[in-house]
C-alpha cells in the first residue's frame, strides 16, 4: 500500500476522510493508550521506580534526581525534533518506533538486573545506580518523543470535542486492566519470597518492556492522511529550539498563561519519588509488598476515574474548567499524606493509599493541558506547541535534587507544605486562562462545530 492511498483524494476530501476514519482511529488510539497504561503501572514513578532505586541507593538526594531526569528527557529532545516531526508525511511510524524503543529500555534493564545475580551482602554493585539512571533517562527521552508524536497524531486524527472521549475511554479501560494485572501479579512479585535475585524486579521490568513493544504494534490499524509539508527541512539546534519555544511563550498570551499554570501545577511531581519513602517509614517490612501494590492500584484506578470525569467536563465545558478542577484537587495531595501520618486520624496509615488516589490526577491533568494546547493553534503548529508545553512542564524540575536534599536535611513535612502552596497558586491563576473553544479560536471552534 502506498503512503498516499489512505487519503483517497479522488473519493473524499481530507476532512471528509478524517471524519470517516475517526471512529476507527478513536478505537485504535484508545487501545494504544490502554496497553501503554497497563505497561506503565509496572514502572510507576511514585512507587516502583523510586523503590527500586532505594534498593540500590537509599538517599533522598539520589532519589531526587529521578524527576529531573524524567522531565528533562521528556521535554528537551521533543523540543529539538518537533519541526522534523511536523515535516513527516506520516506520523504514526514514529509512534511505532518510539514505543518499541521504550520496550527495549526496560527489557535491557531486566536483563542487566537478572545477570547481576544475588547482590553481595544485599547490596547492588556500585555501578548499578549510574547504569540504572542512564537507562532511566534514555527511556524518558524516547517516552518524551512518543508523547509528542501521540499528541500530534491525536490532534491530527481526532477532533477537539472528541479528544475527551478518547481520554475517558482509554482511562477507564486502561485502569481496569492495570489494576487487575497489579492485583494478580505485582504484589506477588514484590513480596520477599520472590528471589530472582531481585525481589521480582526482573519480572516487573520484563513485563513493562514487553507491553511497550506490543503497544507499538497497535499503531498499524491507524488510518492517517499524508501531510504535504511546505518549505525545506532545517537543522534545529538546541539554541534554535529554545528560541522558538521562547518566541511562542512571548507572542502567544493564552499559551503563556497556560504554561505558567502548568509549571506551578507540575511541582507536585517533584514529590513523586518521595511519597513511597514517606509512607514506608510508617509500615513494617513484612507488609511492604502488599502496601506498595495497594498504592500502585489506588493511583492507577484513580487515573481511570479522573480520566472519565475530566474527559466529560472537557468535552462538555472545555479543557480550561477541567484543568481548574484538577489543579485545585492536586493541591490536596501532599496535605492528605501529612494528615494520614500525623496521628490525628486513628489508623490513618492504613489509609495512606488515599494520597495516591490524588496522585492519579497528575497524568490526567498533563494530558488535559496537552489537549488544551492543541486548541490554541492550527494543526501544523501542534508539534511546536506541544513540545513547548512539555518544556514548560520541565522548568521546575531543575529543583528536584534540591527538594531531595531538603527532605534529607529538614524532613518531609515542610517540603510537602511548600509544594502544596505552589500548586494552589497555579489553581488561582487558572482564572486568567482563556477558553479557546468559546473565544473564536480557529483550532477550537472549527472542530467544535462539527
Amino acid at each position: 500500500m502506498s503512503e498516499s492511498e489512505p487519503n483517497r483524494p479522488d473519493e473524499l476530501s481530507r476532512d471528509e476522510a478524517l471524519i470517516r476514519d475517526e471512529p476507527r482511529n478513536l478505537l485504535a488510539l484508545a487501545l494504544y493508550n490502554v496497553v501503554l497504561r497497563a505497561s506503565w503501572i509496572f514502572k510507576t514513578e511514585s512507587v516502583i521506580m523510586p523503590r527500586f532505586l532505594d534498593v540500590i541507593d537509599g538517599s533522598g538526594f539520589v532519589r531526587g534526581w529521578l524527576p529531573l531526569l524524567n522531565r528533562a528527557g521528556q521535554s528537551i529532545p521533543p523540543l529539538i525534533l518537533a519541526d522534523r516531526l511536523r515535516r513527516k508525511p506520516l506520523k504514526r511510524h514514529a509512534m511505532h518506533q518510539t514505543s518499541t524503543l521504550m520496550g527495549v529500555c526496560f527489557l535491557s534493564l531486566a536483563a542487566i538486573w537478572f545477570l547481576i545475580g544475588e547482590p553481595v551482602d544485599g547490596k547492588a554493585p556500585a555501578w548499578m545506580a549510574p547504569a540504572f539512571l542512564s537507562i532511566y533517562v534514555t527511556f524518558f527521552v524516547v517516552s518524551g518523543l512518543n508523547q509528542l508524536v501521540l499528541g500530534t497524531v491525536t490532534g491530527k486524527l481526532i477532533r477537539a470535542n472528541r479528544r475527551g472521549k478518547l481520554l475517558g475511554r482509554a482511562g477507564i479501560i486502561g485502569s481496569f486492566l492495570s489494576v487487575t494485572l497489579a492485583w494478580f501479579l505485582l504484589a506477588r512479585w514484590l513480596e520477599p519470597p520472590v528471589q530472582l535475585p531481585t525481589g521480582g524486579y526482573v519480572l516487573i521490568f520484563g513485563f513493562a518492556g514487553t507491553g511497550f513493544a506490543l503497544a507499538g504494534l497497535l499503531t498499524i490499524p491507524l488510518r492517517e492522511p499524508v501531510d504535504e509539508p511546505s518549505g525545506e527541512a532545517r537543522h534545529r539546534s538546541i539554541a534554535t529550539a529554545f528560541s522558538d519555544a521562547w518566541q511562542t511563550m512571548r507572542t502567544d498570551q493564552p499559551f503563556r498563561r497556560a504554561a505558567i499554570v502548568a509549571m506551578l501545577f507540575i511541582s507536585v511531581q517533584l514529590l513523586f519519588p518521595h511519597f513511597q519513602a514517606f509512607g514506608r517509614r510508617h509500615i513494617t517490612d513484612e507488609h511492604e509488598g502488599f502496601q506498595l501494590m495497594l498504592w500502585v492500584i489506588a493511583q492507577n484506578a484513580a487515573v481511570g476515574a479522573f480520566s472519565w470525569g475530566s474527559g466529560f467536563i472537557a468535552d462538555r465545558f472545555g479543557n480550561r474548567l477541567a484543568i481548574r478542577i484538577q489543579v485545585f484537587l492536586c493541591t490536596l495531595t501532599p496535605l492528605i499524606a501529612l494528615l494520614l501520618t500525623s496521628g490525628m486520624i486513628e489508623h490513618g496509615v492504613r489509609w495512606f493509599w488515599v494520597a495516591f488516589v490524588f496522585l492519579g490526577l497528575v497524568p490526567v491533568t498533563m494530558k488535559t493541558f496537552i489537549n488544551y494546547t492543541l486548541e490554541l493553534t492550527e494543526p501544523e503548529n501542534h508539534p511546536r506547541y506541544v513540545s513547548t508545553m512539555s518544556l514548560s512542564f520541565a522548568v521546575p524540575f531543575v529543583l528536584s535534587p534540591v527538594v531531595g536534599a531538603l527532605i534529607d536535611s529538614i524532613g518531609f513535612e515542610p517540603v510537602f507544605v511548600a509544594i502544596s502552596g505552589t500548586i494552589l497558586t497555579g489553581g488561582l491563576l487558572t482564572y486568567r486562562m482563556a477558553e479557546p473553544r468559546h473565544s473564536g479560536s480557529t483550532a477550537g471552534t472549527a472542530d467544535s462545530s462539527t
